[in-house]
């Protein structure tokens, strides 16, 4: 700290912070689908890194699409990357829950150990179809480069565009989870199964839409993911341990308390991995957490519901 000036430590923790908020949009897109399987469900999915993997190779397959044959429209393509990401993601995550989940509701350790080795086939079938580098799409001309608010703070305009697609998705999700009637049912069947089902609600479509949501969102977290790092096969279970502390620590049926774990969870790694290593970083962010739930184990912002 003492060989930096205060100027030049106020412009190192900005440009850490917004670095972080990189980190925390990736981190919450990828929570918000977890929190959806996870809080709702109760199912412990192993593999939900794939899923993002799969949106982010959704992106490249279509960057290269769009290099090769319609180099025009390589400046929209992104949009529609967006879009594509999650409807495959979400399309497997449905087929998989049809496949294998709904076969082991209510045994999280089976759940746990099938989705760990749905995992490791899925890396393989990346690797087989992509190969073993990492790879990554041609992003538009307008996510190059960055803002400059002084002469000291750069900020990157890729970063700030995740942001802005991470409130987007999270808006939506509150609206769908508290605002509709779908949303009215999942709520109402994480509440009490049996009863939902004497009132007419579906509870097996129920949970194969929440498990394809939430596929889904994270295919969205594999699209922005290819916006600040290249992907690889093992790119997705990178992310995942951390995915779950971010459920974990802010509550895991808990919204705001999902968003809030994924901010101070990434503002704390990012400004750490400064001054410090970057697994001494995660190892002071994991002990903190540790300690907190400790005090909270029901997280920041559990929820309160009727037993």
């Amino acid at each position: 700290m003492g060989d930096y000036s205060i100027q030049e430590l106020t412009s190192i923790l900005a440009m850490q912070g917004f670095a972080g908020l990189s980190l925390f949009s990736v981190l919450l897109l990828m929570a918000l689908g977890l929190a959806i399987i996870f809080g709702q469900m109760g199912v412990i999915n192993m593999a939900h890194g794939e899923f993002m993997a799969i949106g982010a190779y959704t992106t490249y397959m279509l960057s290269v699409m769009t290099e090769t044959y319609f180099p025009e429209f390589l400046s929209y393509y992104f949009f529609f990357a967006i879009i594509a990401s999650f409807i495959v993601a979400g399309v497997v995550g449905y087929f998989i829950e049809w496949l294998l989940i709904r076969h082991l509701y209510k045994r999280p350790l089976d759940t746990l150990l099938a989705t760990w080795g749905l995992s490791l086939i899925m890396q393989q079938i990346f690797r087989s179809l992509f190969g073993a580098r990492e790879v990554s799409p041609t992003l538009p001309d307008w996510l190059m480069g960055s803002y400059m608010p002084t002469d000291t703070i750069f900020i990157p305009i890729n970063g700030m565009f995740v942001l802005g697609l991470t409130t987007l998705v999270t808006i939506g999700v509150f609206i769908l989870m508290y605002r509709s009637s779908w949303g009215l049912n999942v709520r109402a069947t994480t509440q009490n199964r049996v009863m939902s089902g004497a009132v007419g609600i579906n509870t097996t479509r129920v949970d194969r839409m929440t498990f394809a949501l939430g596929c889904g969102i994270a295919g969205v977290a594999g699209a922005a993911f290819t916006t600040i790092a290249s992907t690889g096969p093992t790119s997705g279970s990178l992310y995942i341990v951390d995915t779950f502390m971010v459920v974990v620590f802010g509550g895991a049926a808990s919204l705001f308390g999902t968003i809030a774990s994924a901010f101070s969870i990434a503002q704390a790694q990012s400004i750490l991995e400064f001054f410090i290593s970057g697994s001494m970083a995660k190892v002071l962010t994991l002990l903190t957490l540790v300690i907190i739930l400790m005090m909270r184990p029901e997280g920041l912002f559990s929820s309160k519901v009727r037993k």
